[in-house]
């Protein structure tokens, strides 16, 4: 069977949080809004001290953490639950990069629709966004910077630290879709970001579940409005039954990341080394900025190689992927690669390896470029 190499899109759950979430799901099932028995005063702590956990992660407190379904919803009642805001107040203004996942670009492509200006920055070849480029477009009536933490096609990591304490003293809020950081480089969700979309899938986590952190300014909340009504749950802002097992699952996964990252990421980190190594030999093109990266992304194309025709000549040996699985059922070229400027040969050829150490370490990765090596000699001999 193939090695899984498509940890970017989503990784298996840990066995470790399987069983805890089985648990949650079997024995301790009660609704953690339940007031009048035990199972549903259990289930309420239970989320309580999630809850607590994974805020305590990124140096929030508990009440600011309300949990989603994943990081496309906390990103789409980040967005668009601040716009009636802006409305309101005439700052129509929101500044992001062209690099964004769909799931921030079409939130906002719909803001754009209800007058909305939606200001992109093209981050360059590099792919990673400069703090410069982000404060030169801010206006009085800039609403919002949204900026991913990392970028899902390349893995480049994006300055959002720095860029939080930059804005921290203006009026201008800020977001980050930190879907491929979370857990990996939590410490720089630590800095002042105002709001923050948290996926559990990237980390050993059941799909379905994420958080949106909503950090205070002082005394002052974020001033959103629910995009769902129909119940008190989250603070009024996200209504429905919470999903106790998948919630103590997310939390679960956070713990064992927390705890092993520093293995993790030694592991993850010496696996691209040995896969770079191997890849050079080839007629390669790293795509991204290879100085500001997380180890277990790597975005390449290989020259005058059709991505689509590489993955199933490849498809026993590794699963691998174009990009964004949210806009894999259509093949198009990467619009992280066009938004860099990179070249359309480039661009269109793109080809995402993302990895947890667990399997990649399965990969013989001398093979792997063998197999590369010779895919290109015949396609040249064709051309």
């Amino acid at each position: 069977m193939a090695v899984y190499l498509d940890a970017a899109a989503t990784t298996r759950v840990d066995p470790r949080v399987a069983e805890v979430v089985l648990h949650w799901m079997t024995e301790e099932f009660g609704n953690a809004g339940s007031r009048t028995h035990e199972w549903g005063a259990r289930s309420k702590r239970a989320v309580q001290q999630a809850r607590e956990q994974l805020a305590s992660q990124v140096g929030a407190t508990p009440s600011e953490l309300i949990f989603t379904s994943g990081a496309t919803e906390s990103n789409n009642l980040a967005l668009l639950g601040l716009a009636p805001y802006g409305e309101r107040e005439g700052r129509r203004h929101i500044v992001t990069s062209a690099i964004e996942h769909k799931a921030v670009l079409e939130p906002l492509e719909h803001l754009a629709s209800r007058g909305f200006e939606v200001d992109l920055i093209s981050p360059g070849p590099s792919g990673r966004v400069t703090i410069e480029a982000v404060l030169e477009r801010l206006r009085d009536d800039t609403l919002l910077v949204s900026l991913m933490h990392v970028n899902n096609e390349t893995g480049v990591i994006q300055p959002v630290a720095e860029l939080a304490e930059h804005l921290r003293g203006t009026a201008t809020y800020l977001h980050v879709d930190a879907a491929q950081g979370f857990g990996k480089l939590t410490e720089d969700l630590r800095a002042p970001i105002d709001l923050i979309s948290i996926s559990g899938h990237k980390i050993g986590a059941p799909k379905g579940i994420g958080a949106l952190v909503i950090r205070r300014r002082g005394r002052d909340g974020i001033p959103l409005t629910p995009l769902m009504y129909g119940g008190g749950q989250e603070r009024k802002l996200r209504p429905g039954t919470l999903p106790v097992p998948l919630i103590i699952g997310l939390a679960k996964a956070a713990e064992i990341f927390e705890k092993e990252r520093d293995q993790w990421w030694a592991q993850a980190a010496a696996f691209r080394n040995r896969l770079v190594e191997a890849l050079s030999k080839t007629k390669v093109h790293f795509n991204g900025d290879q100085e500001h990266v997380v180890p277990h992304i790597l975005n390449v194309s290989f020259e005058g190689v059709d991505a689509e025709a590489l993955i199933v000549h490849l498809k026993e040996l590794v699963a691998i992927s174009t990009g964004s699985a949210c806009t894999s059922a259509s093949y198009t070229p990467s619009h992280v690669l066009r938004g860099m400027g990179l070249p359309d040969e480039i661009a269109a050829n793109g080809l995402r390896l993302s990895w947890f150490p667990d399997q990649a370490r399965e990969v013989d990765v001398d093979e792997l470029a063998a197999e590369i090596a010779e895919f290109q000699a015949s396609m040249a001999q064709l051309g």
